[in-house]
């Protein structure tokens, strides 16, 4: 487990007040890329944020770490969970770039920024996967340069045909924030501070940030790495 570990009681008000000083330093004439992913932790993040004043939202364009291969309009759909979270906020980005599994992972490859993004939000799973990446199916037998991919969780466990955001594609971003809820999250936290070998151990970006709940942080020790 390699970051910043930081230990909160409200991980969505922490997720807001952190990303909001990243988007209202955004320069002029710039625009910031910003990678979502769904469940219950996501979309309170962005529910959160989009709450935040003063942030240039003309200047974000979203994009995503995940998806579940549902029809588009399924409430299932992370591309519809957060444009719910983003409420009114959602129809003033500069982009919001949703994936399809019917146009497959490589369409959805050309859309994402050279250089990789800004700054993208996770979760993990109580079986420790992140993004859709599960345990057993994690992606790292992907070619180098595979940036997205379809995958499926072998165990059962999480319904429904995924595509994915690699550890490549995850690592490329500028600041990775994992946002961690829940006392369901213990066992698997626990395990990935440890430095055992599950998905979500494996997430790295120029900087990440874990944003861990009170209620999931019993399963840190001195042995997390900073």
């Amino acid at each position: 487990m390699v970051g910043d570990v930081r230990v909160v009681r409200d991980v969505g008000t922490a997720f807001a007040e952190l990303v909001a000083g990243e988007l209202r330093a955004i320069k002029p004439g710039r625009t910031f890329h910003l990678g979502c992913s769904g469940g219950a932790s996501g979309i309170e993040c962005f529910r959160r944020l989009a709450a935040e004043p003063g942030i240039p939202w003309g200047a974000v364009e979203c994009y995503f770490a995940d998806e579940r291969c549902v029809e588009p309009e399924s409430p299932d759909a992370n591309a519809v969970a957060i444009a719910a979270a983003l409420g009114a906020v959602r129809d003033d980005l500069a982009g919001f770039h949703p994936m399809s599994c019917t146009a497959g992972p490589d369409a959805y490859a050309t859309l994402l920024p050279a250089g990789g993004l800004d700054l993208l939000q996770l979760g993990i799973g109580p079986d420790g996967h992140t993004a859709s990446l599960f345990p057993g199916a994690d992606g790292r037998g992907a070619p180098p340069g595979t940036l997205v991919i379809s995958n499926a969780d072998p165990s059962g466990r999480n319904r429904h045909p995924r595509m994915s955001l690699t550890f490549e594609a995850i690592a490329l971003s500028r600041l990775v924030v994992v946002a961690v809820t829940g006392a369901d999250k213990v066992g698997a936290l626990g395990r990935i501070a440890a430095g055992e070998d599950l998905p979500a151990t494996h997430v790295r970006g120029g900087r990440v940030v874990w944003l861990v709940e009170e209620t999931a942080a019993t399963a840190l020790t001195s042995k997390v790495a900073r």
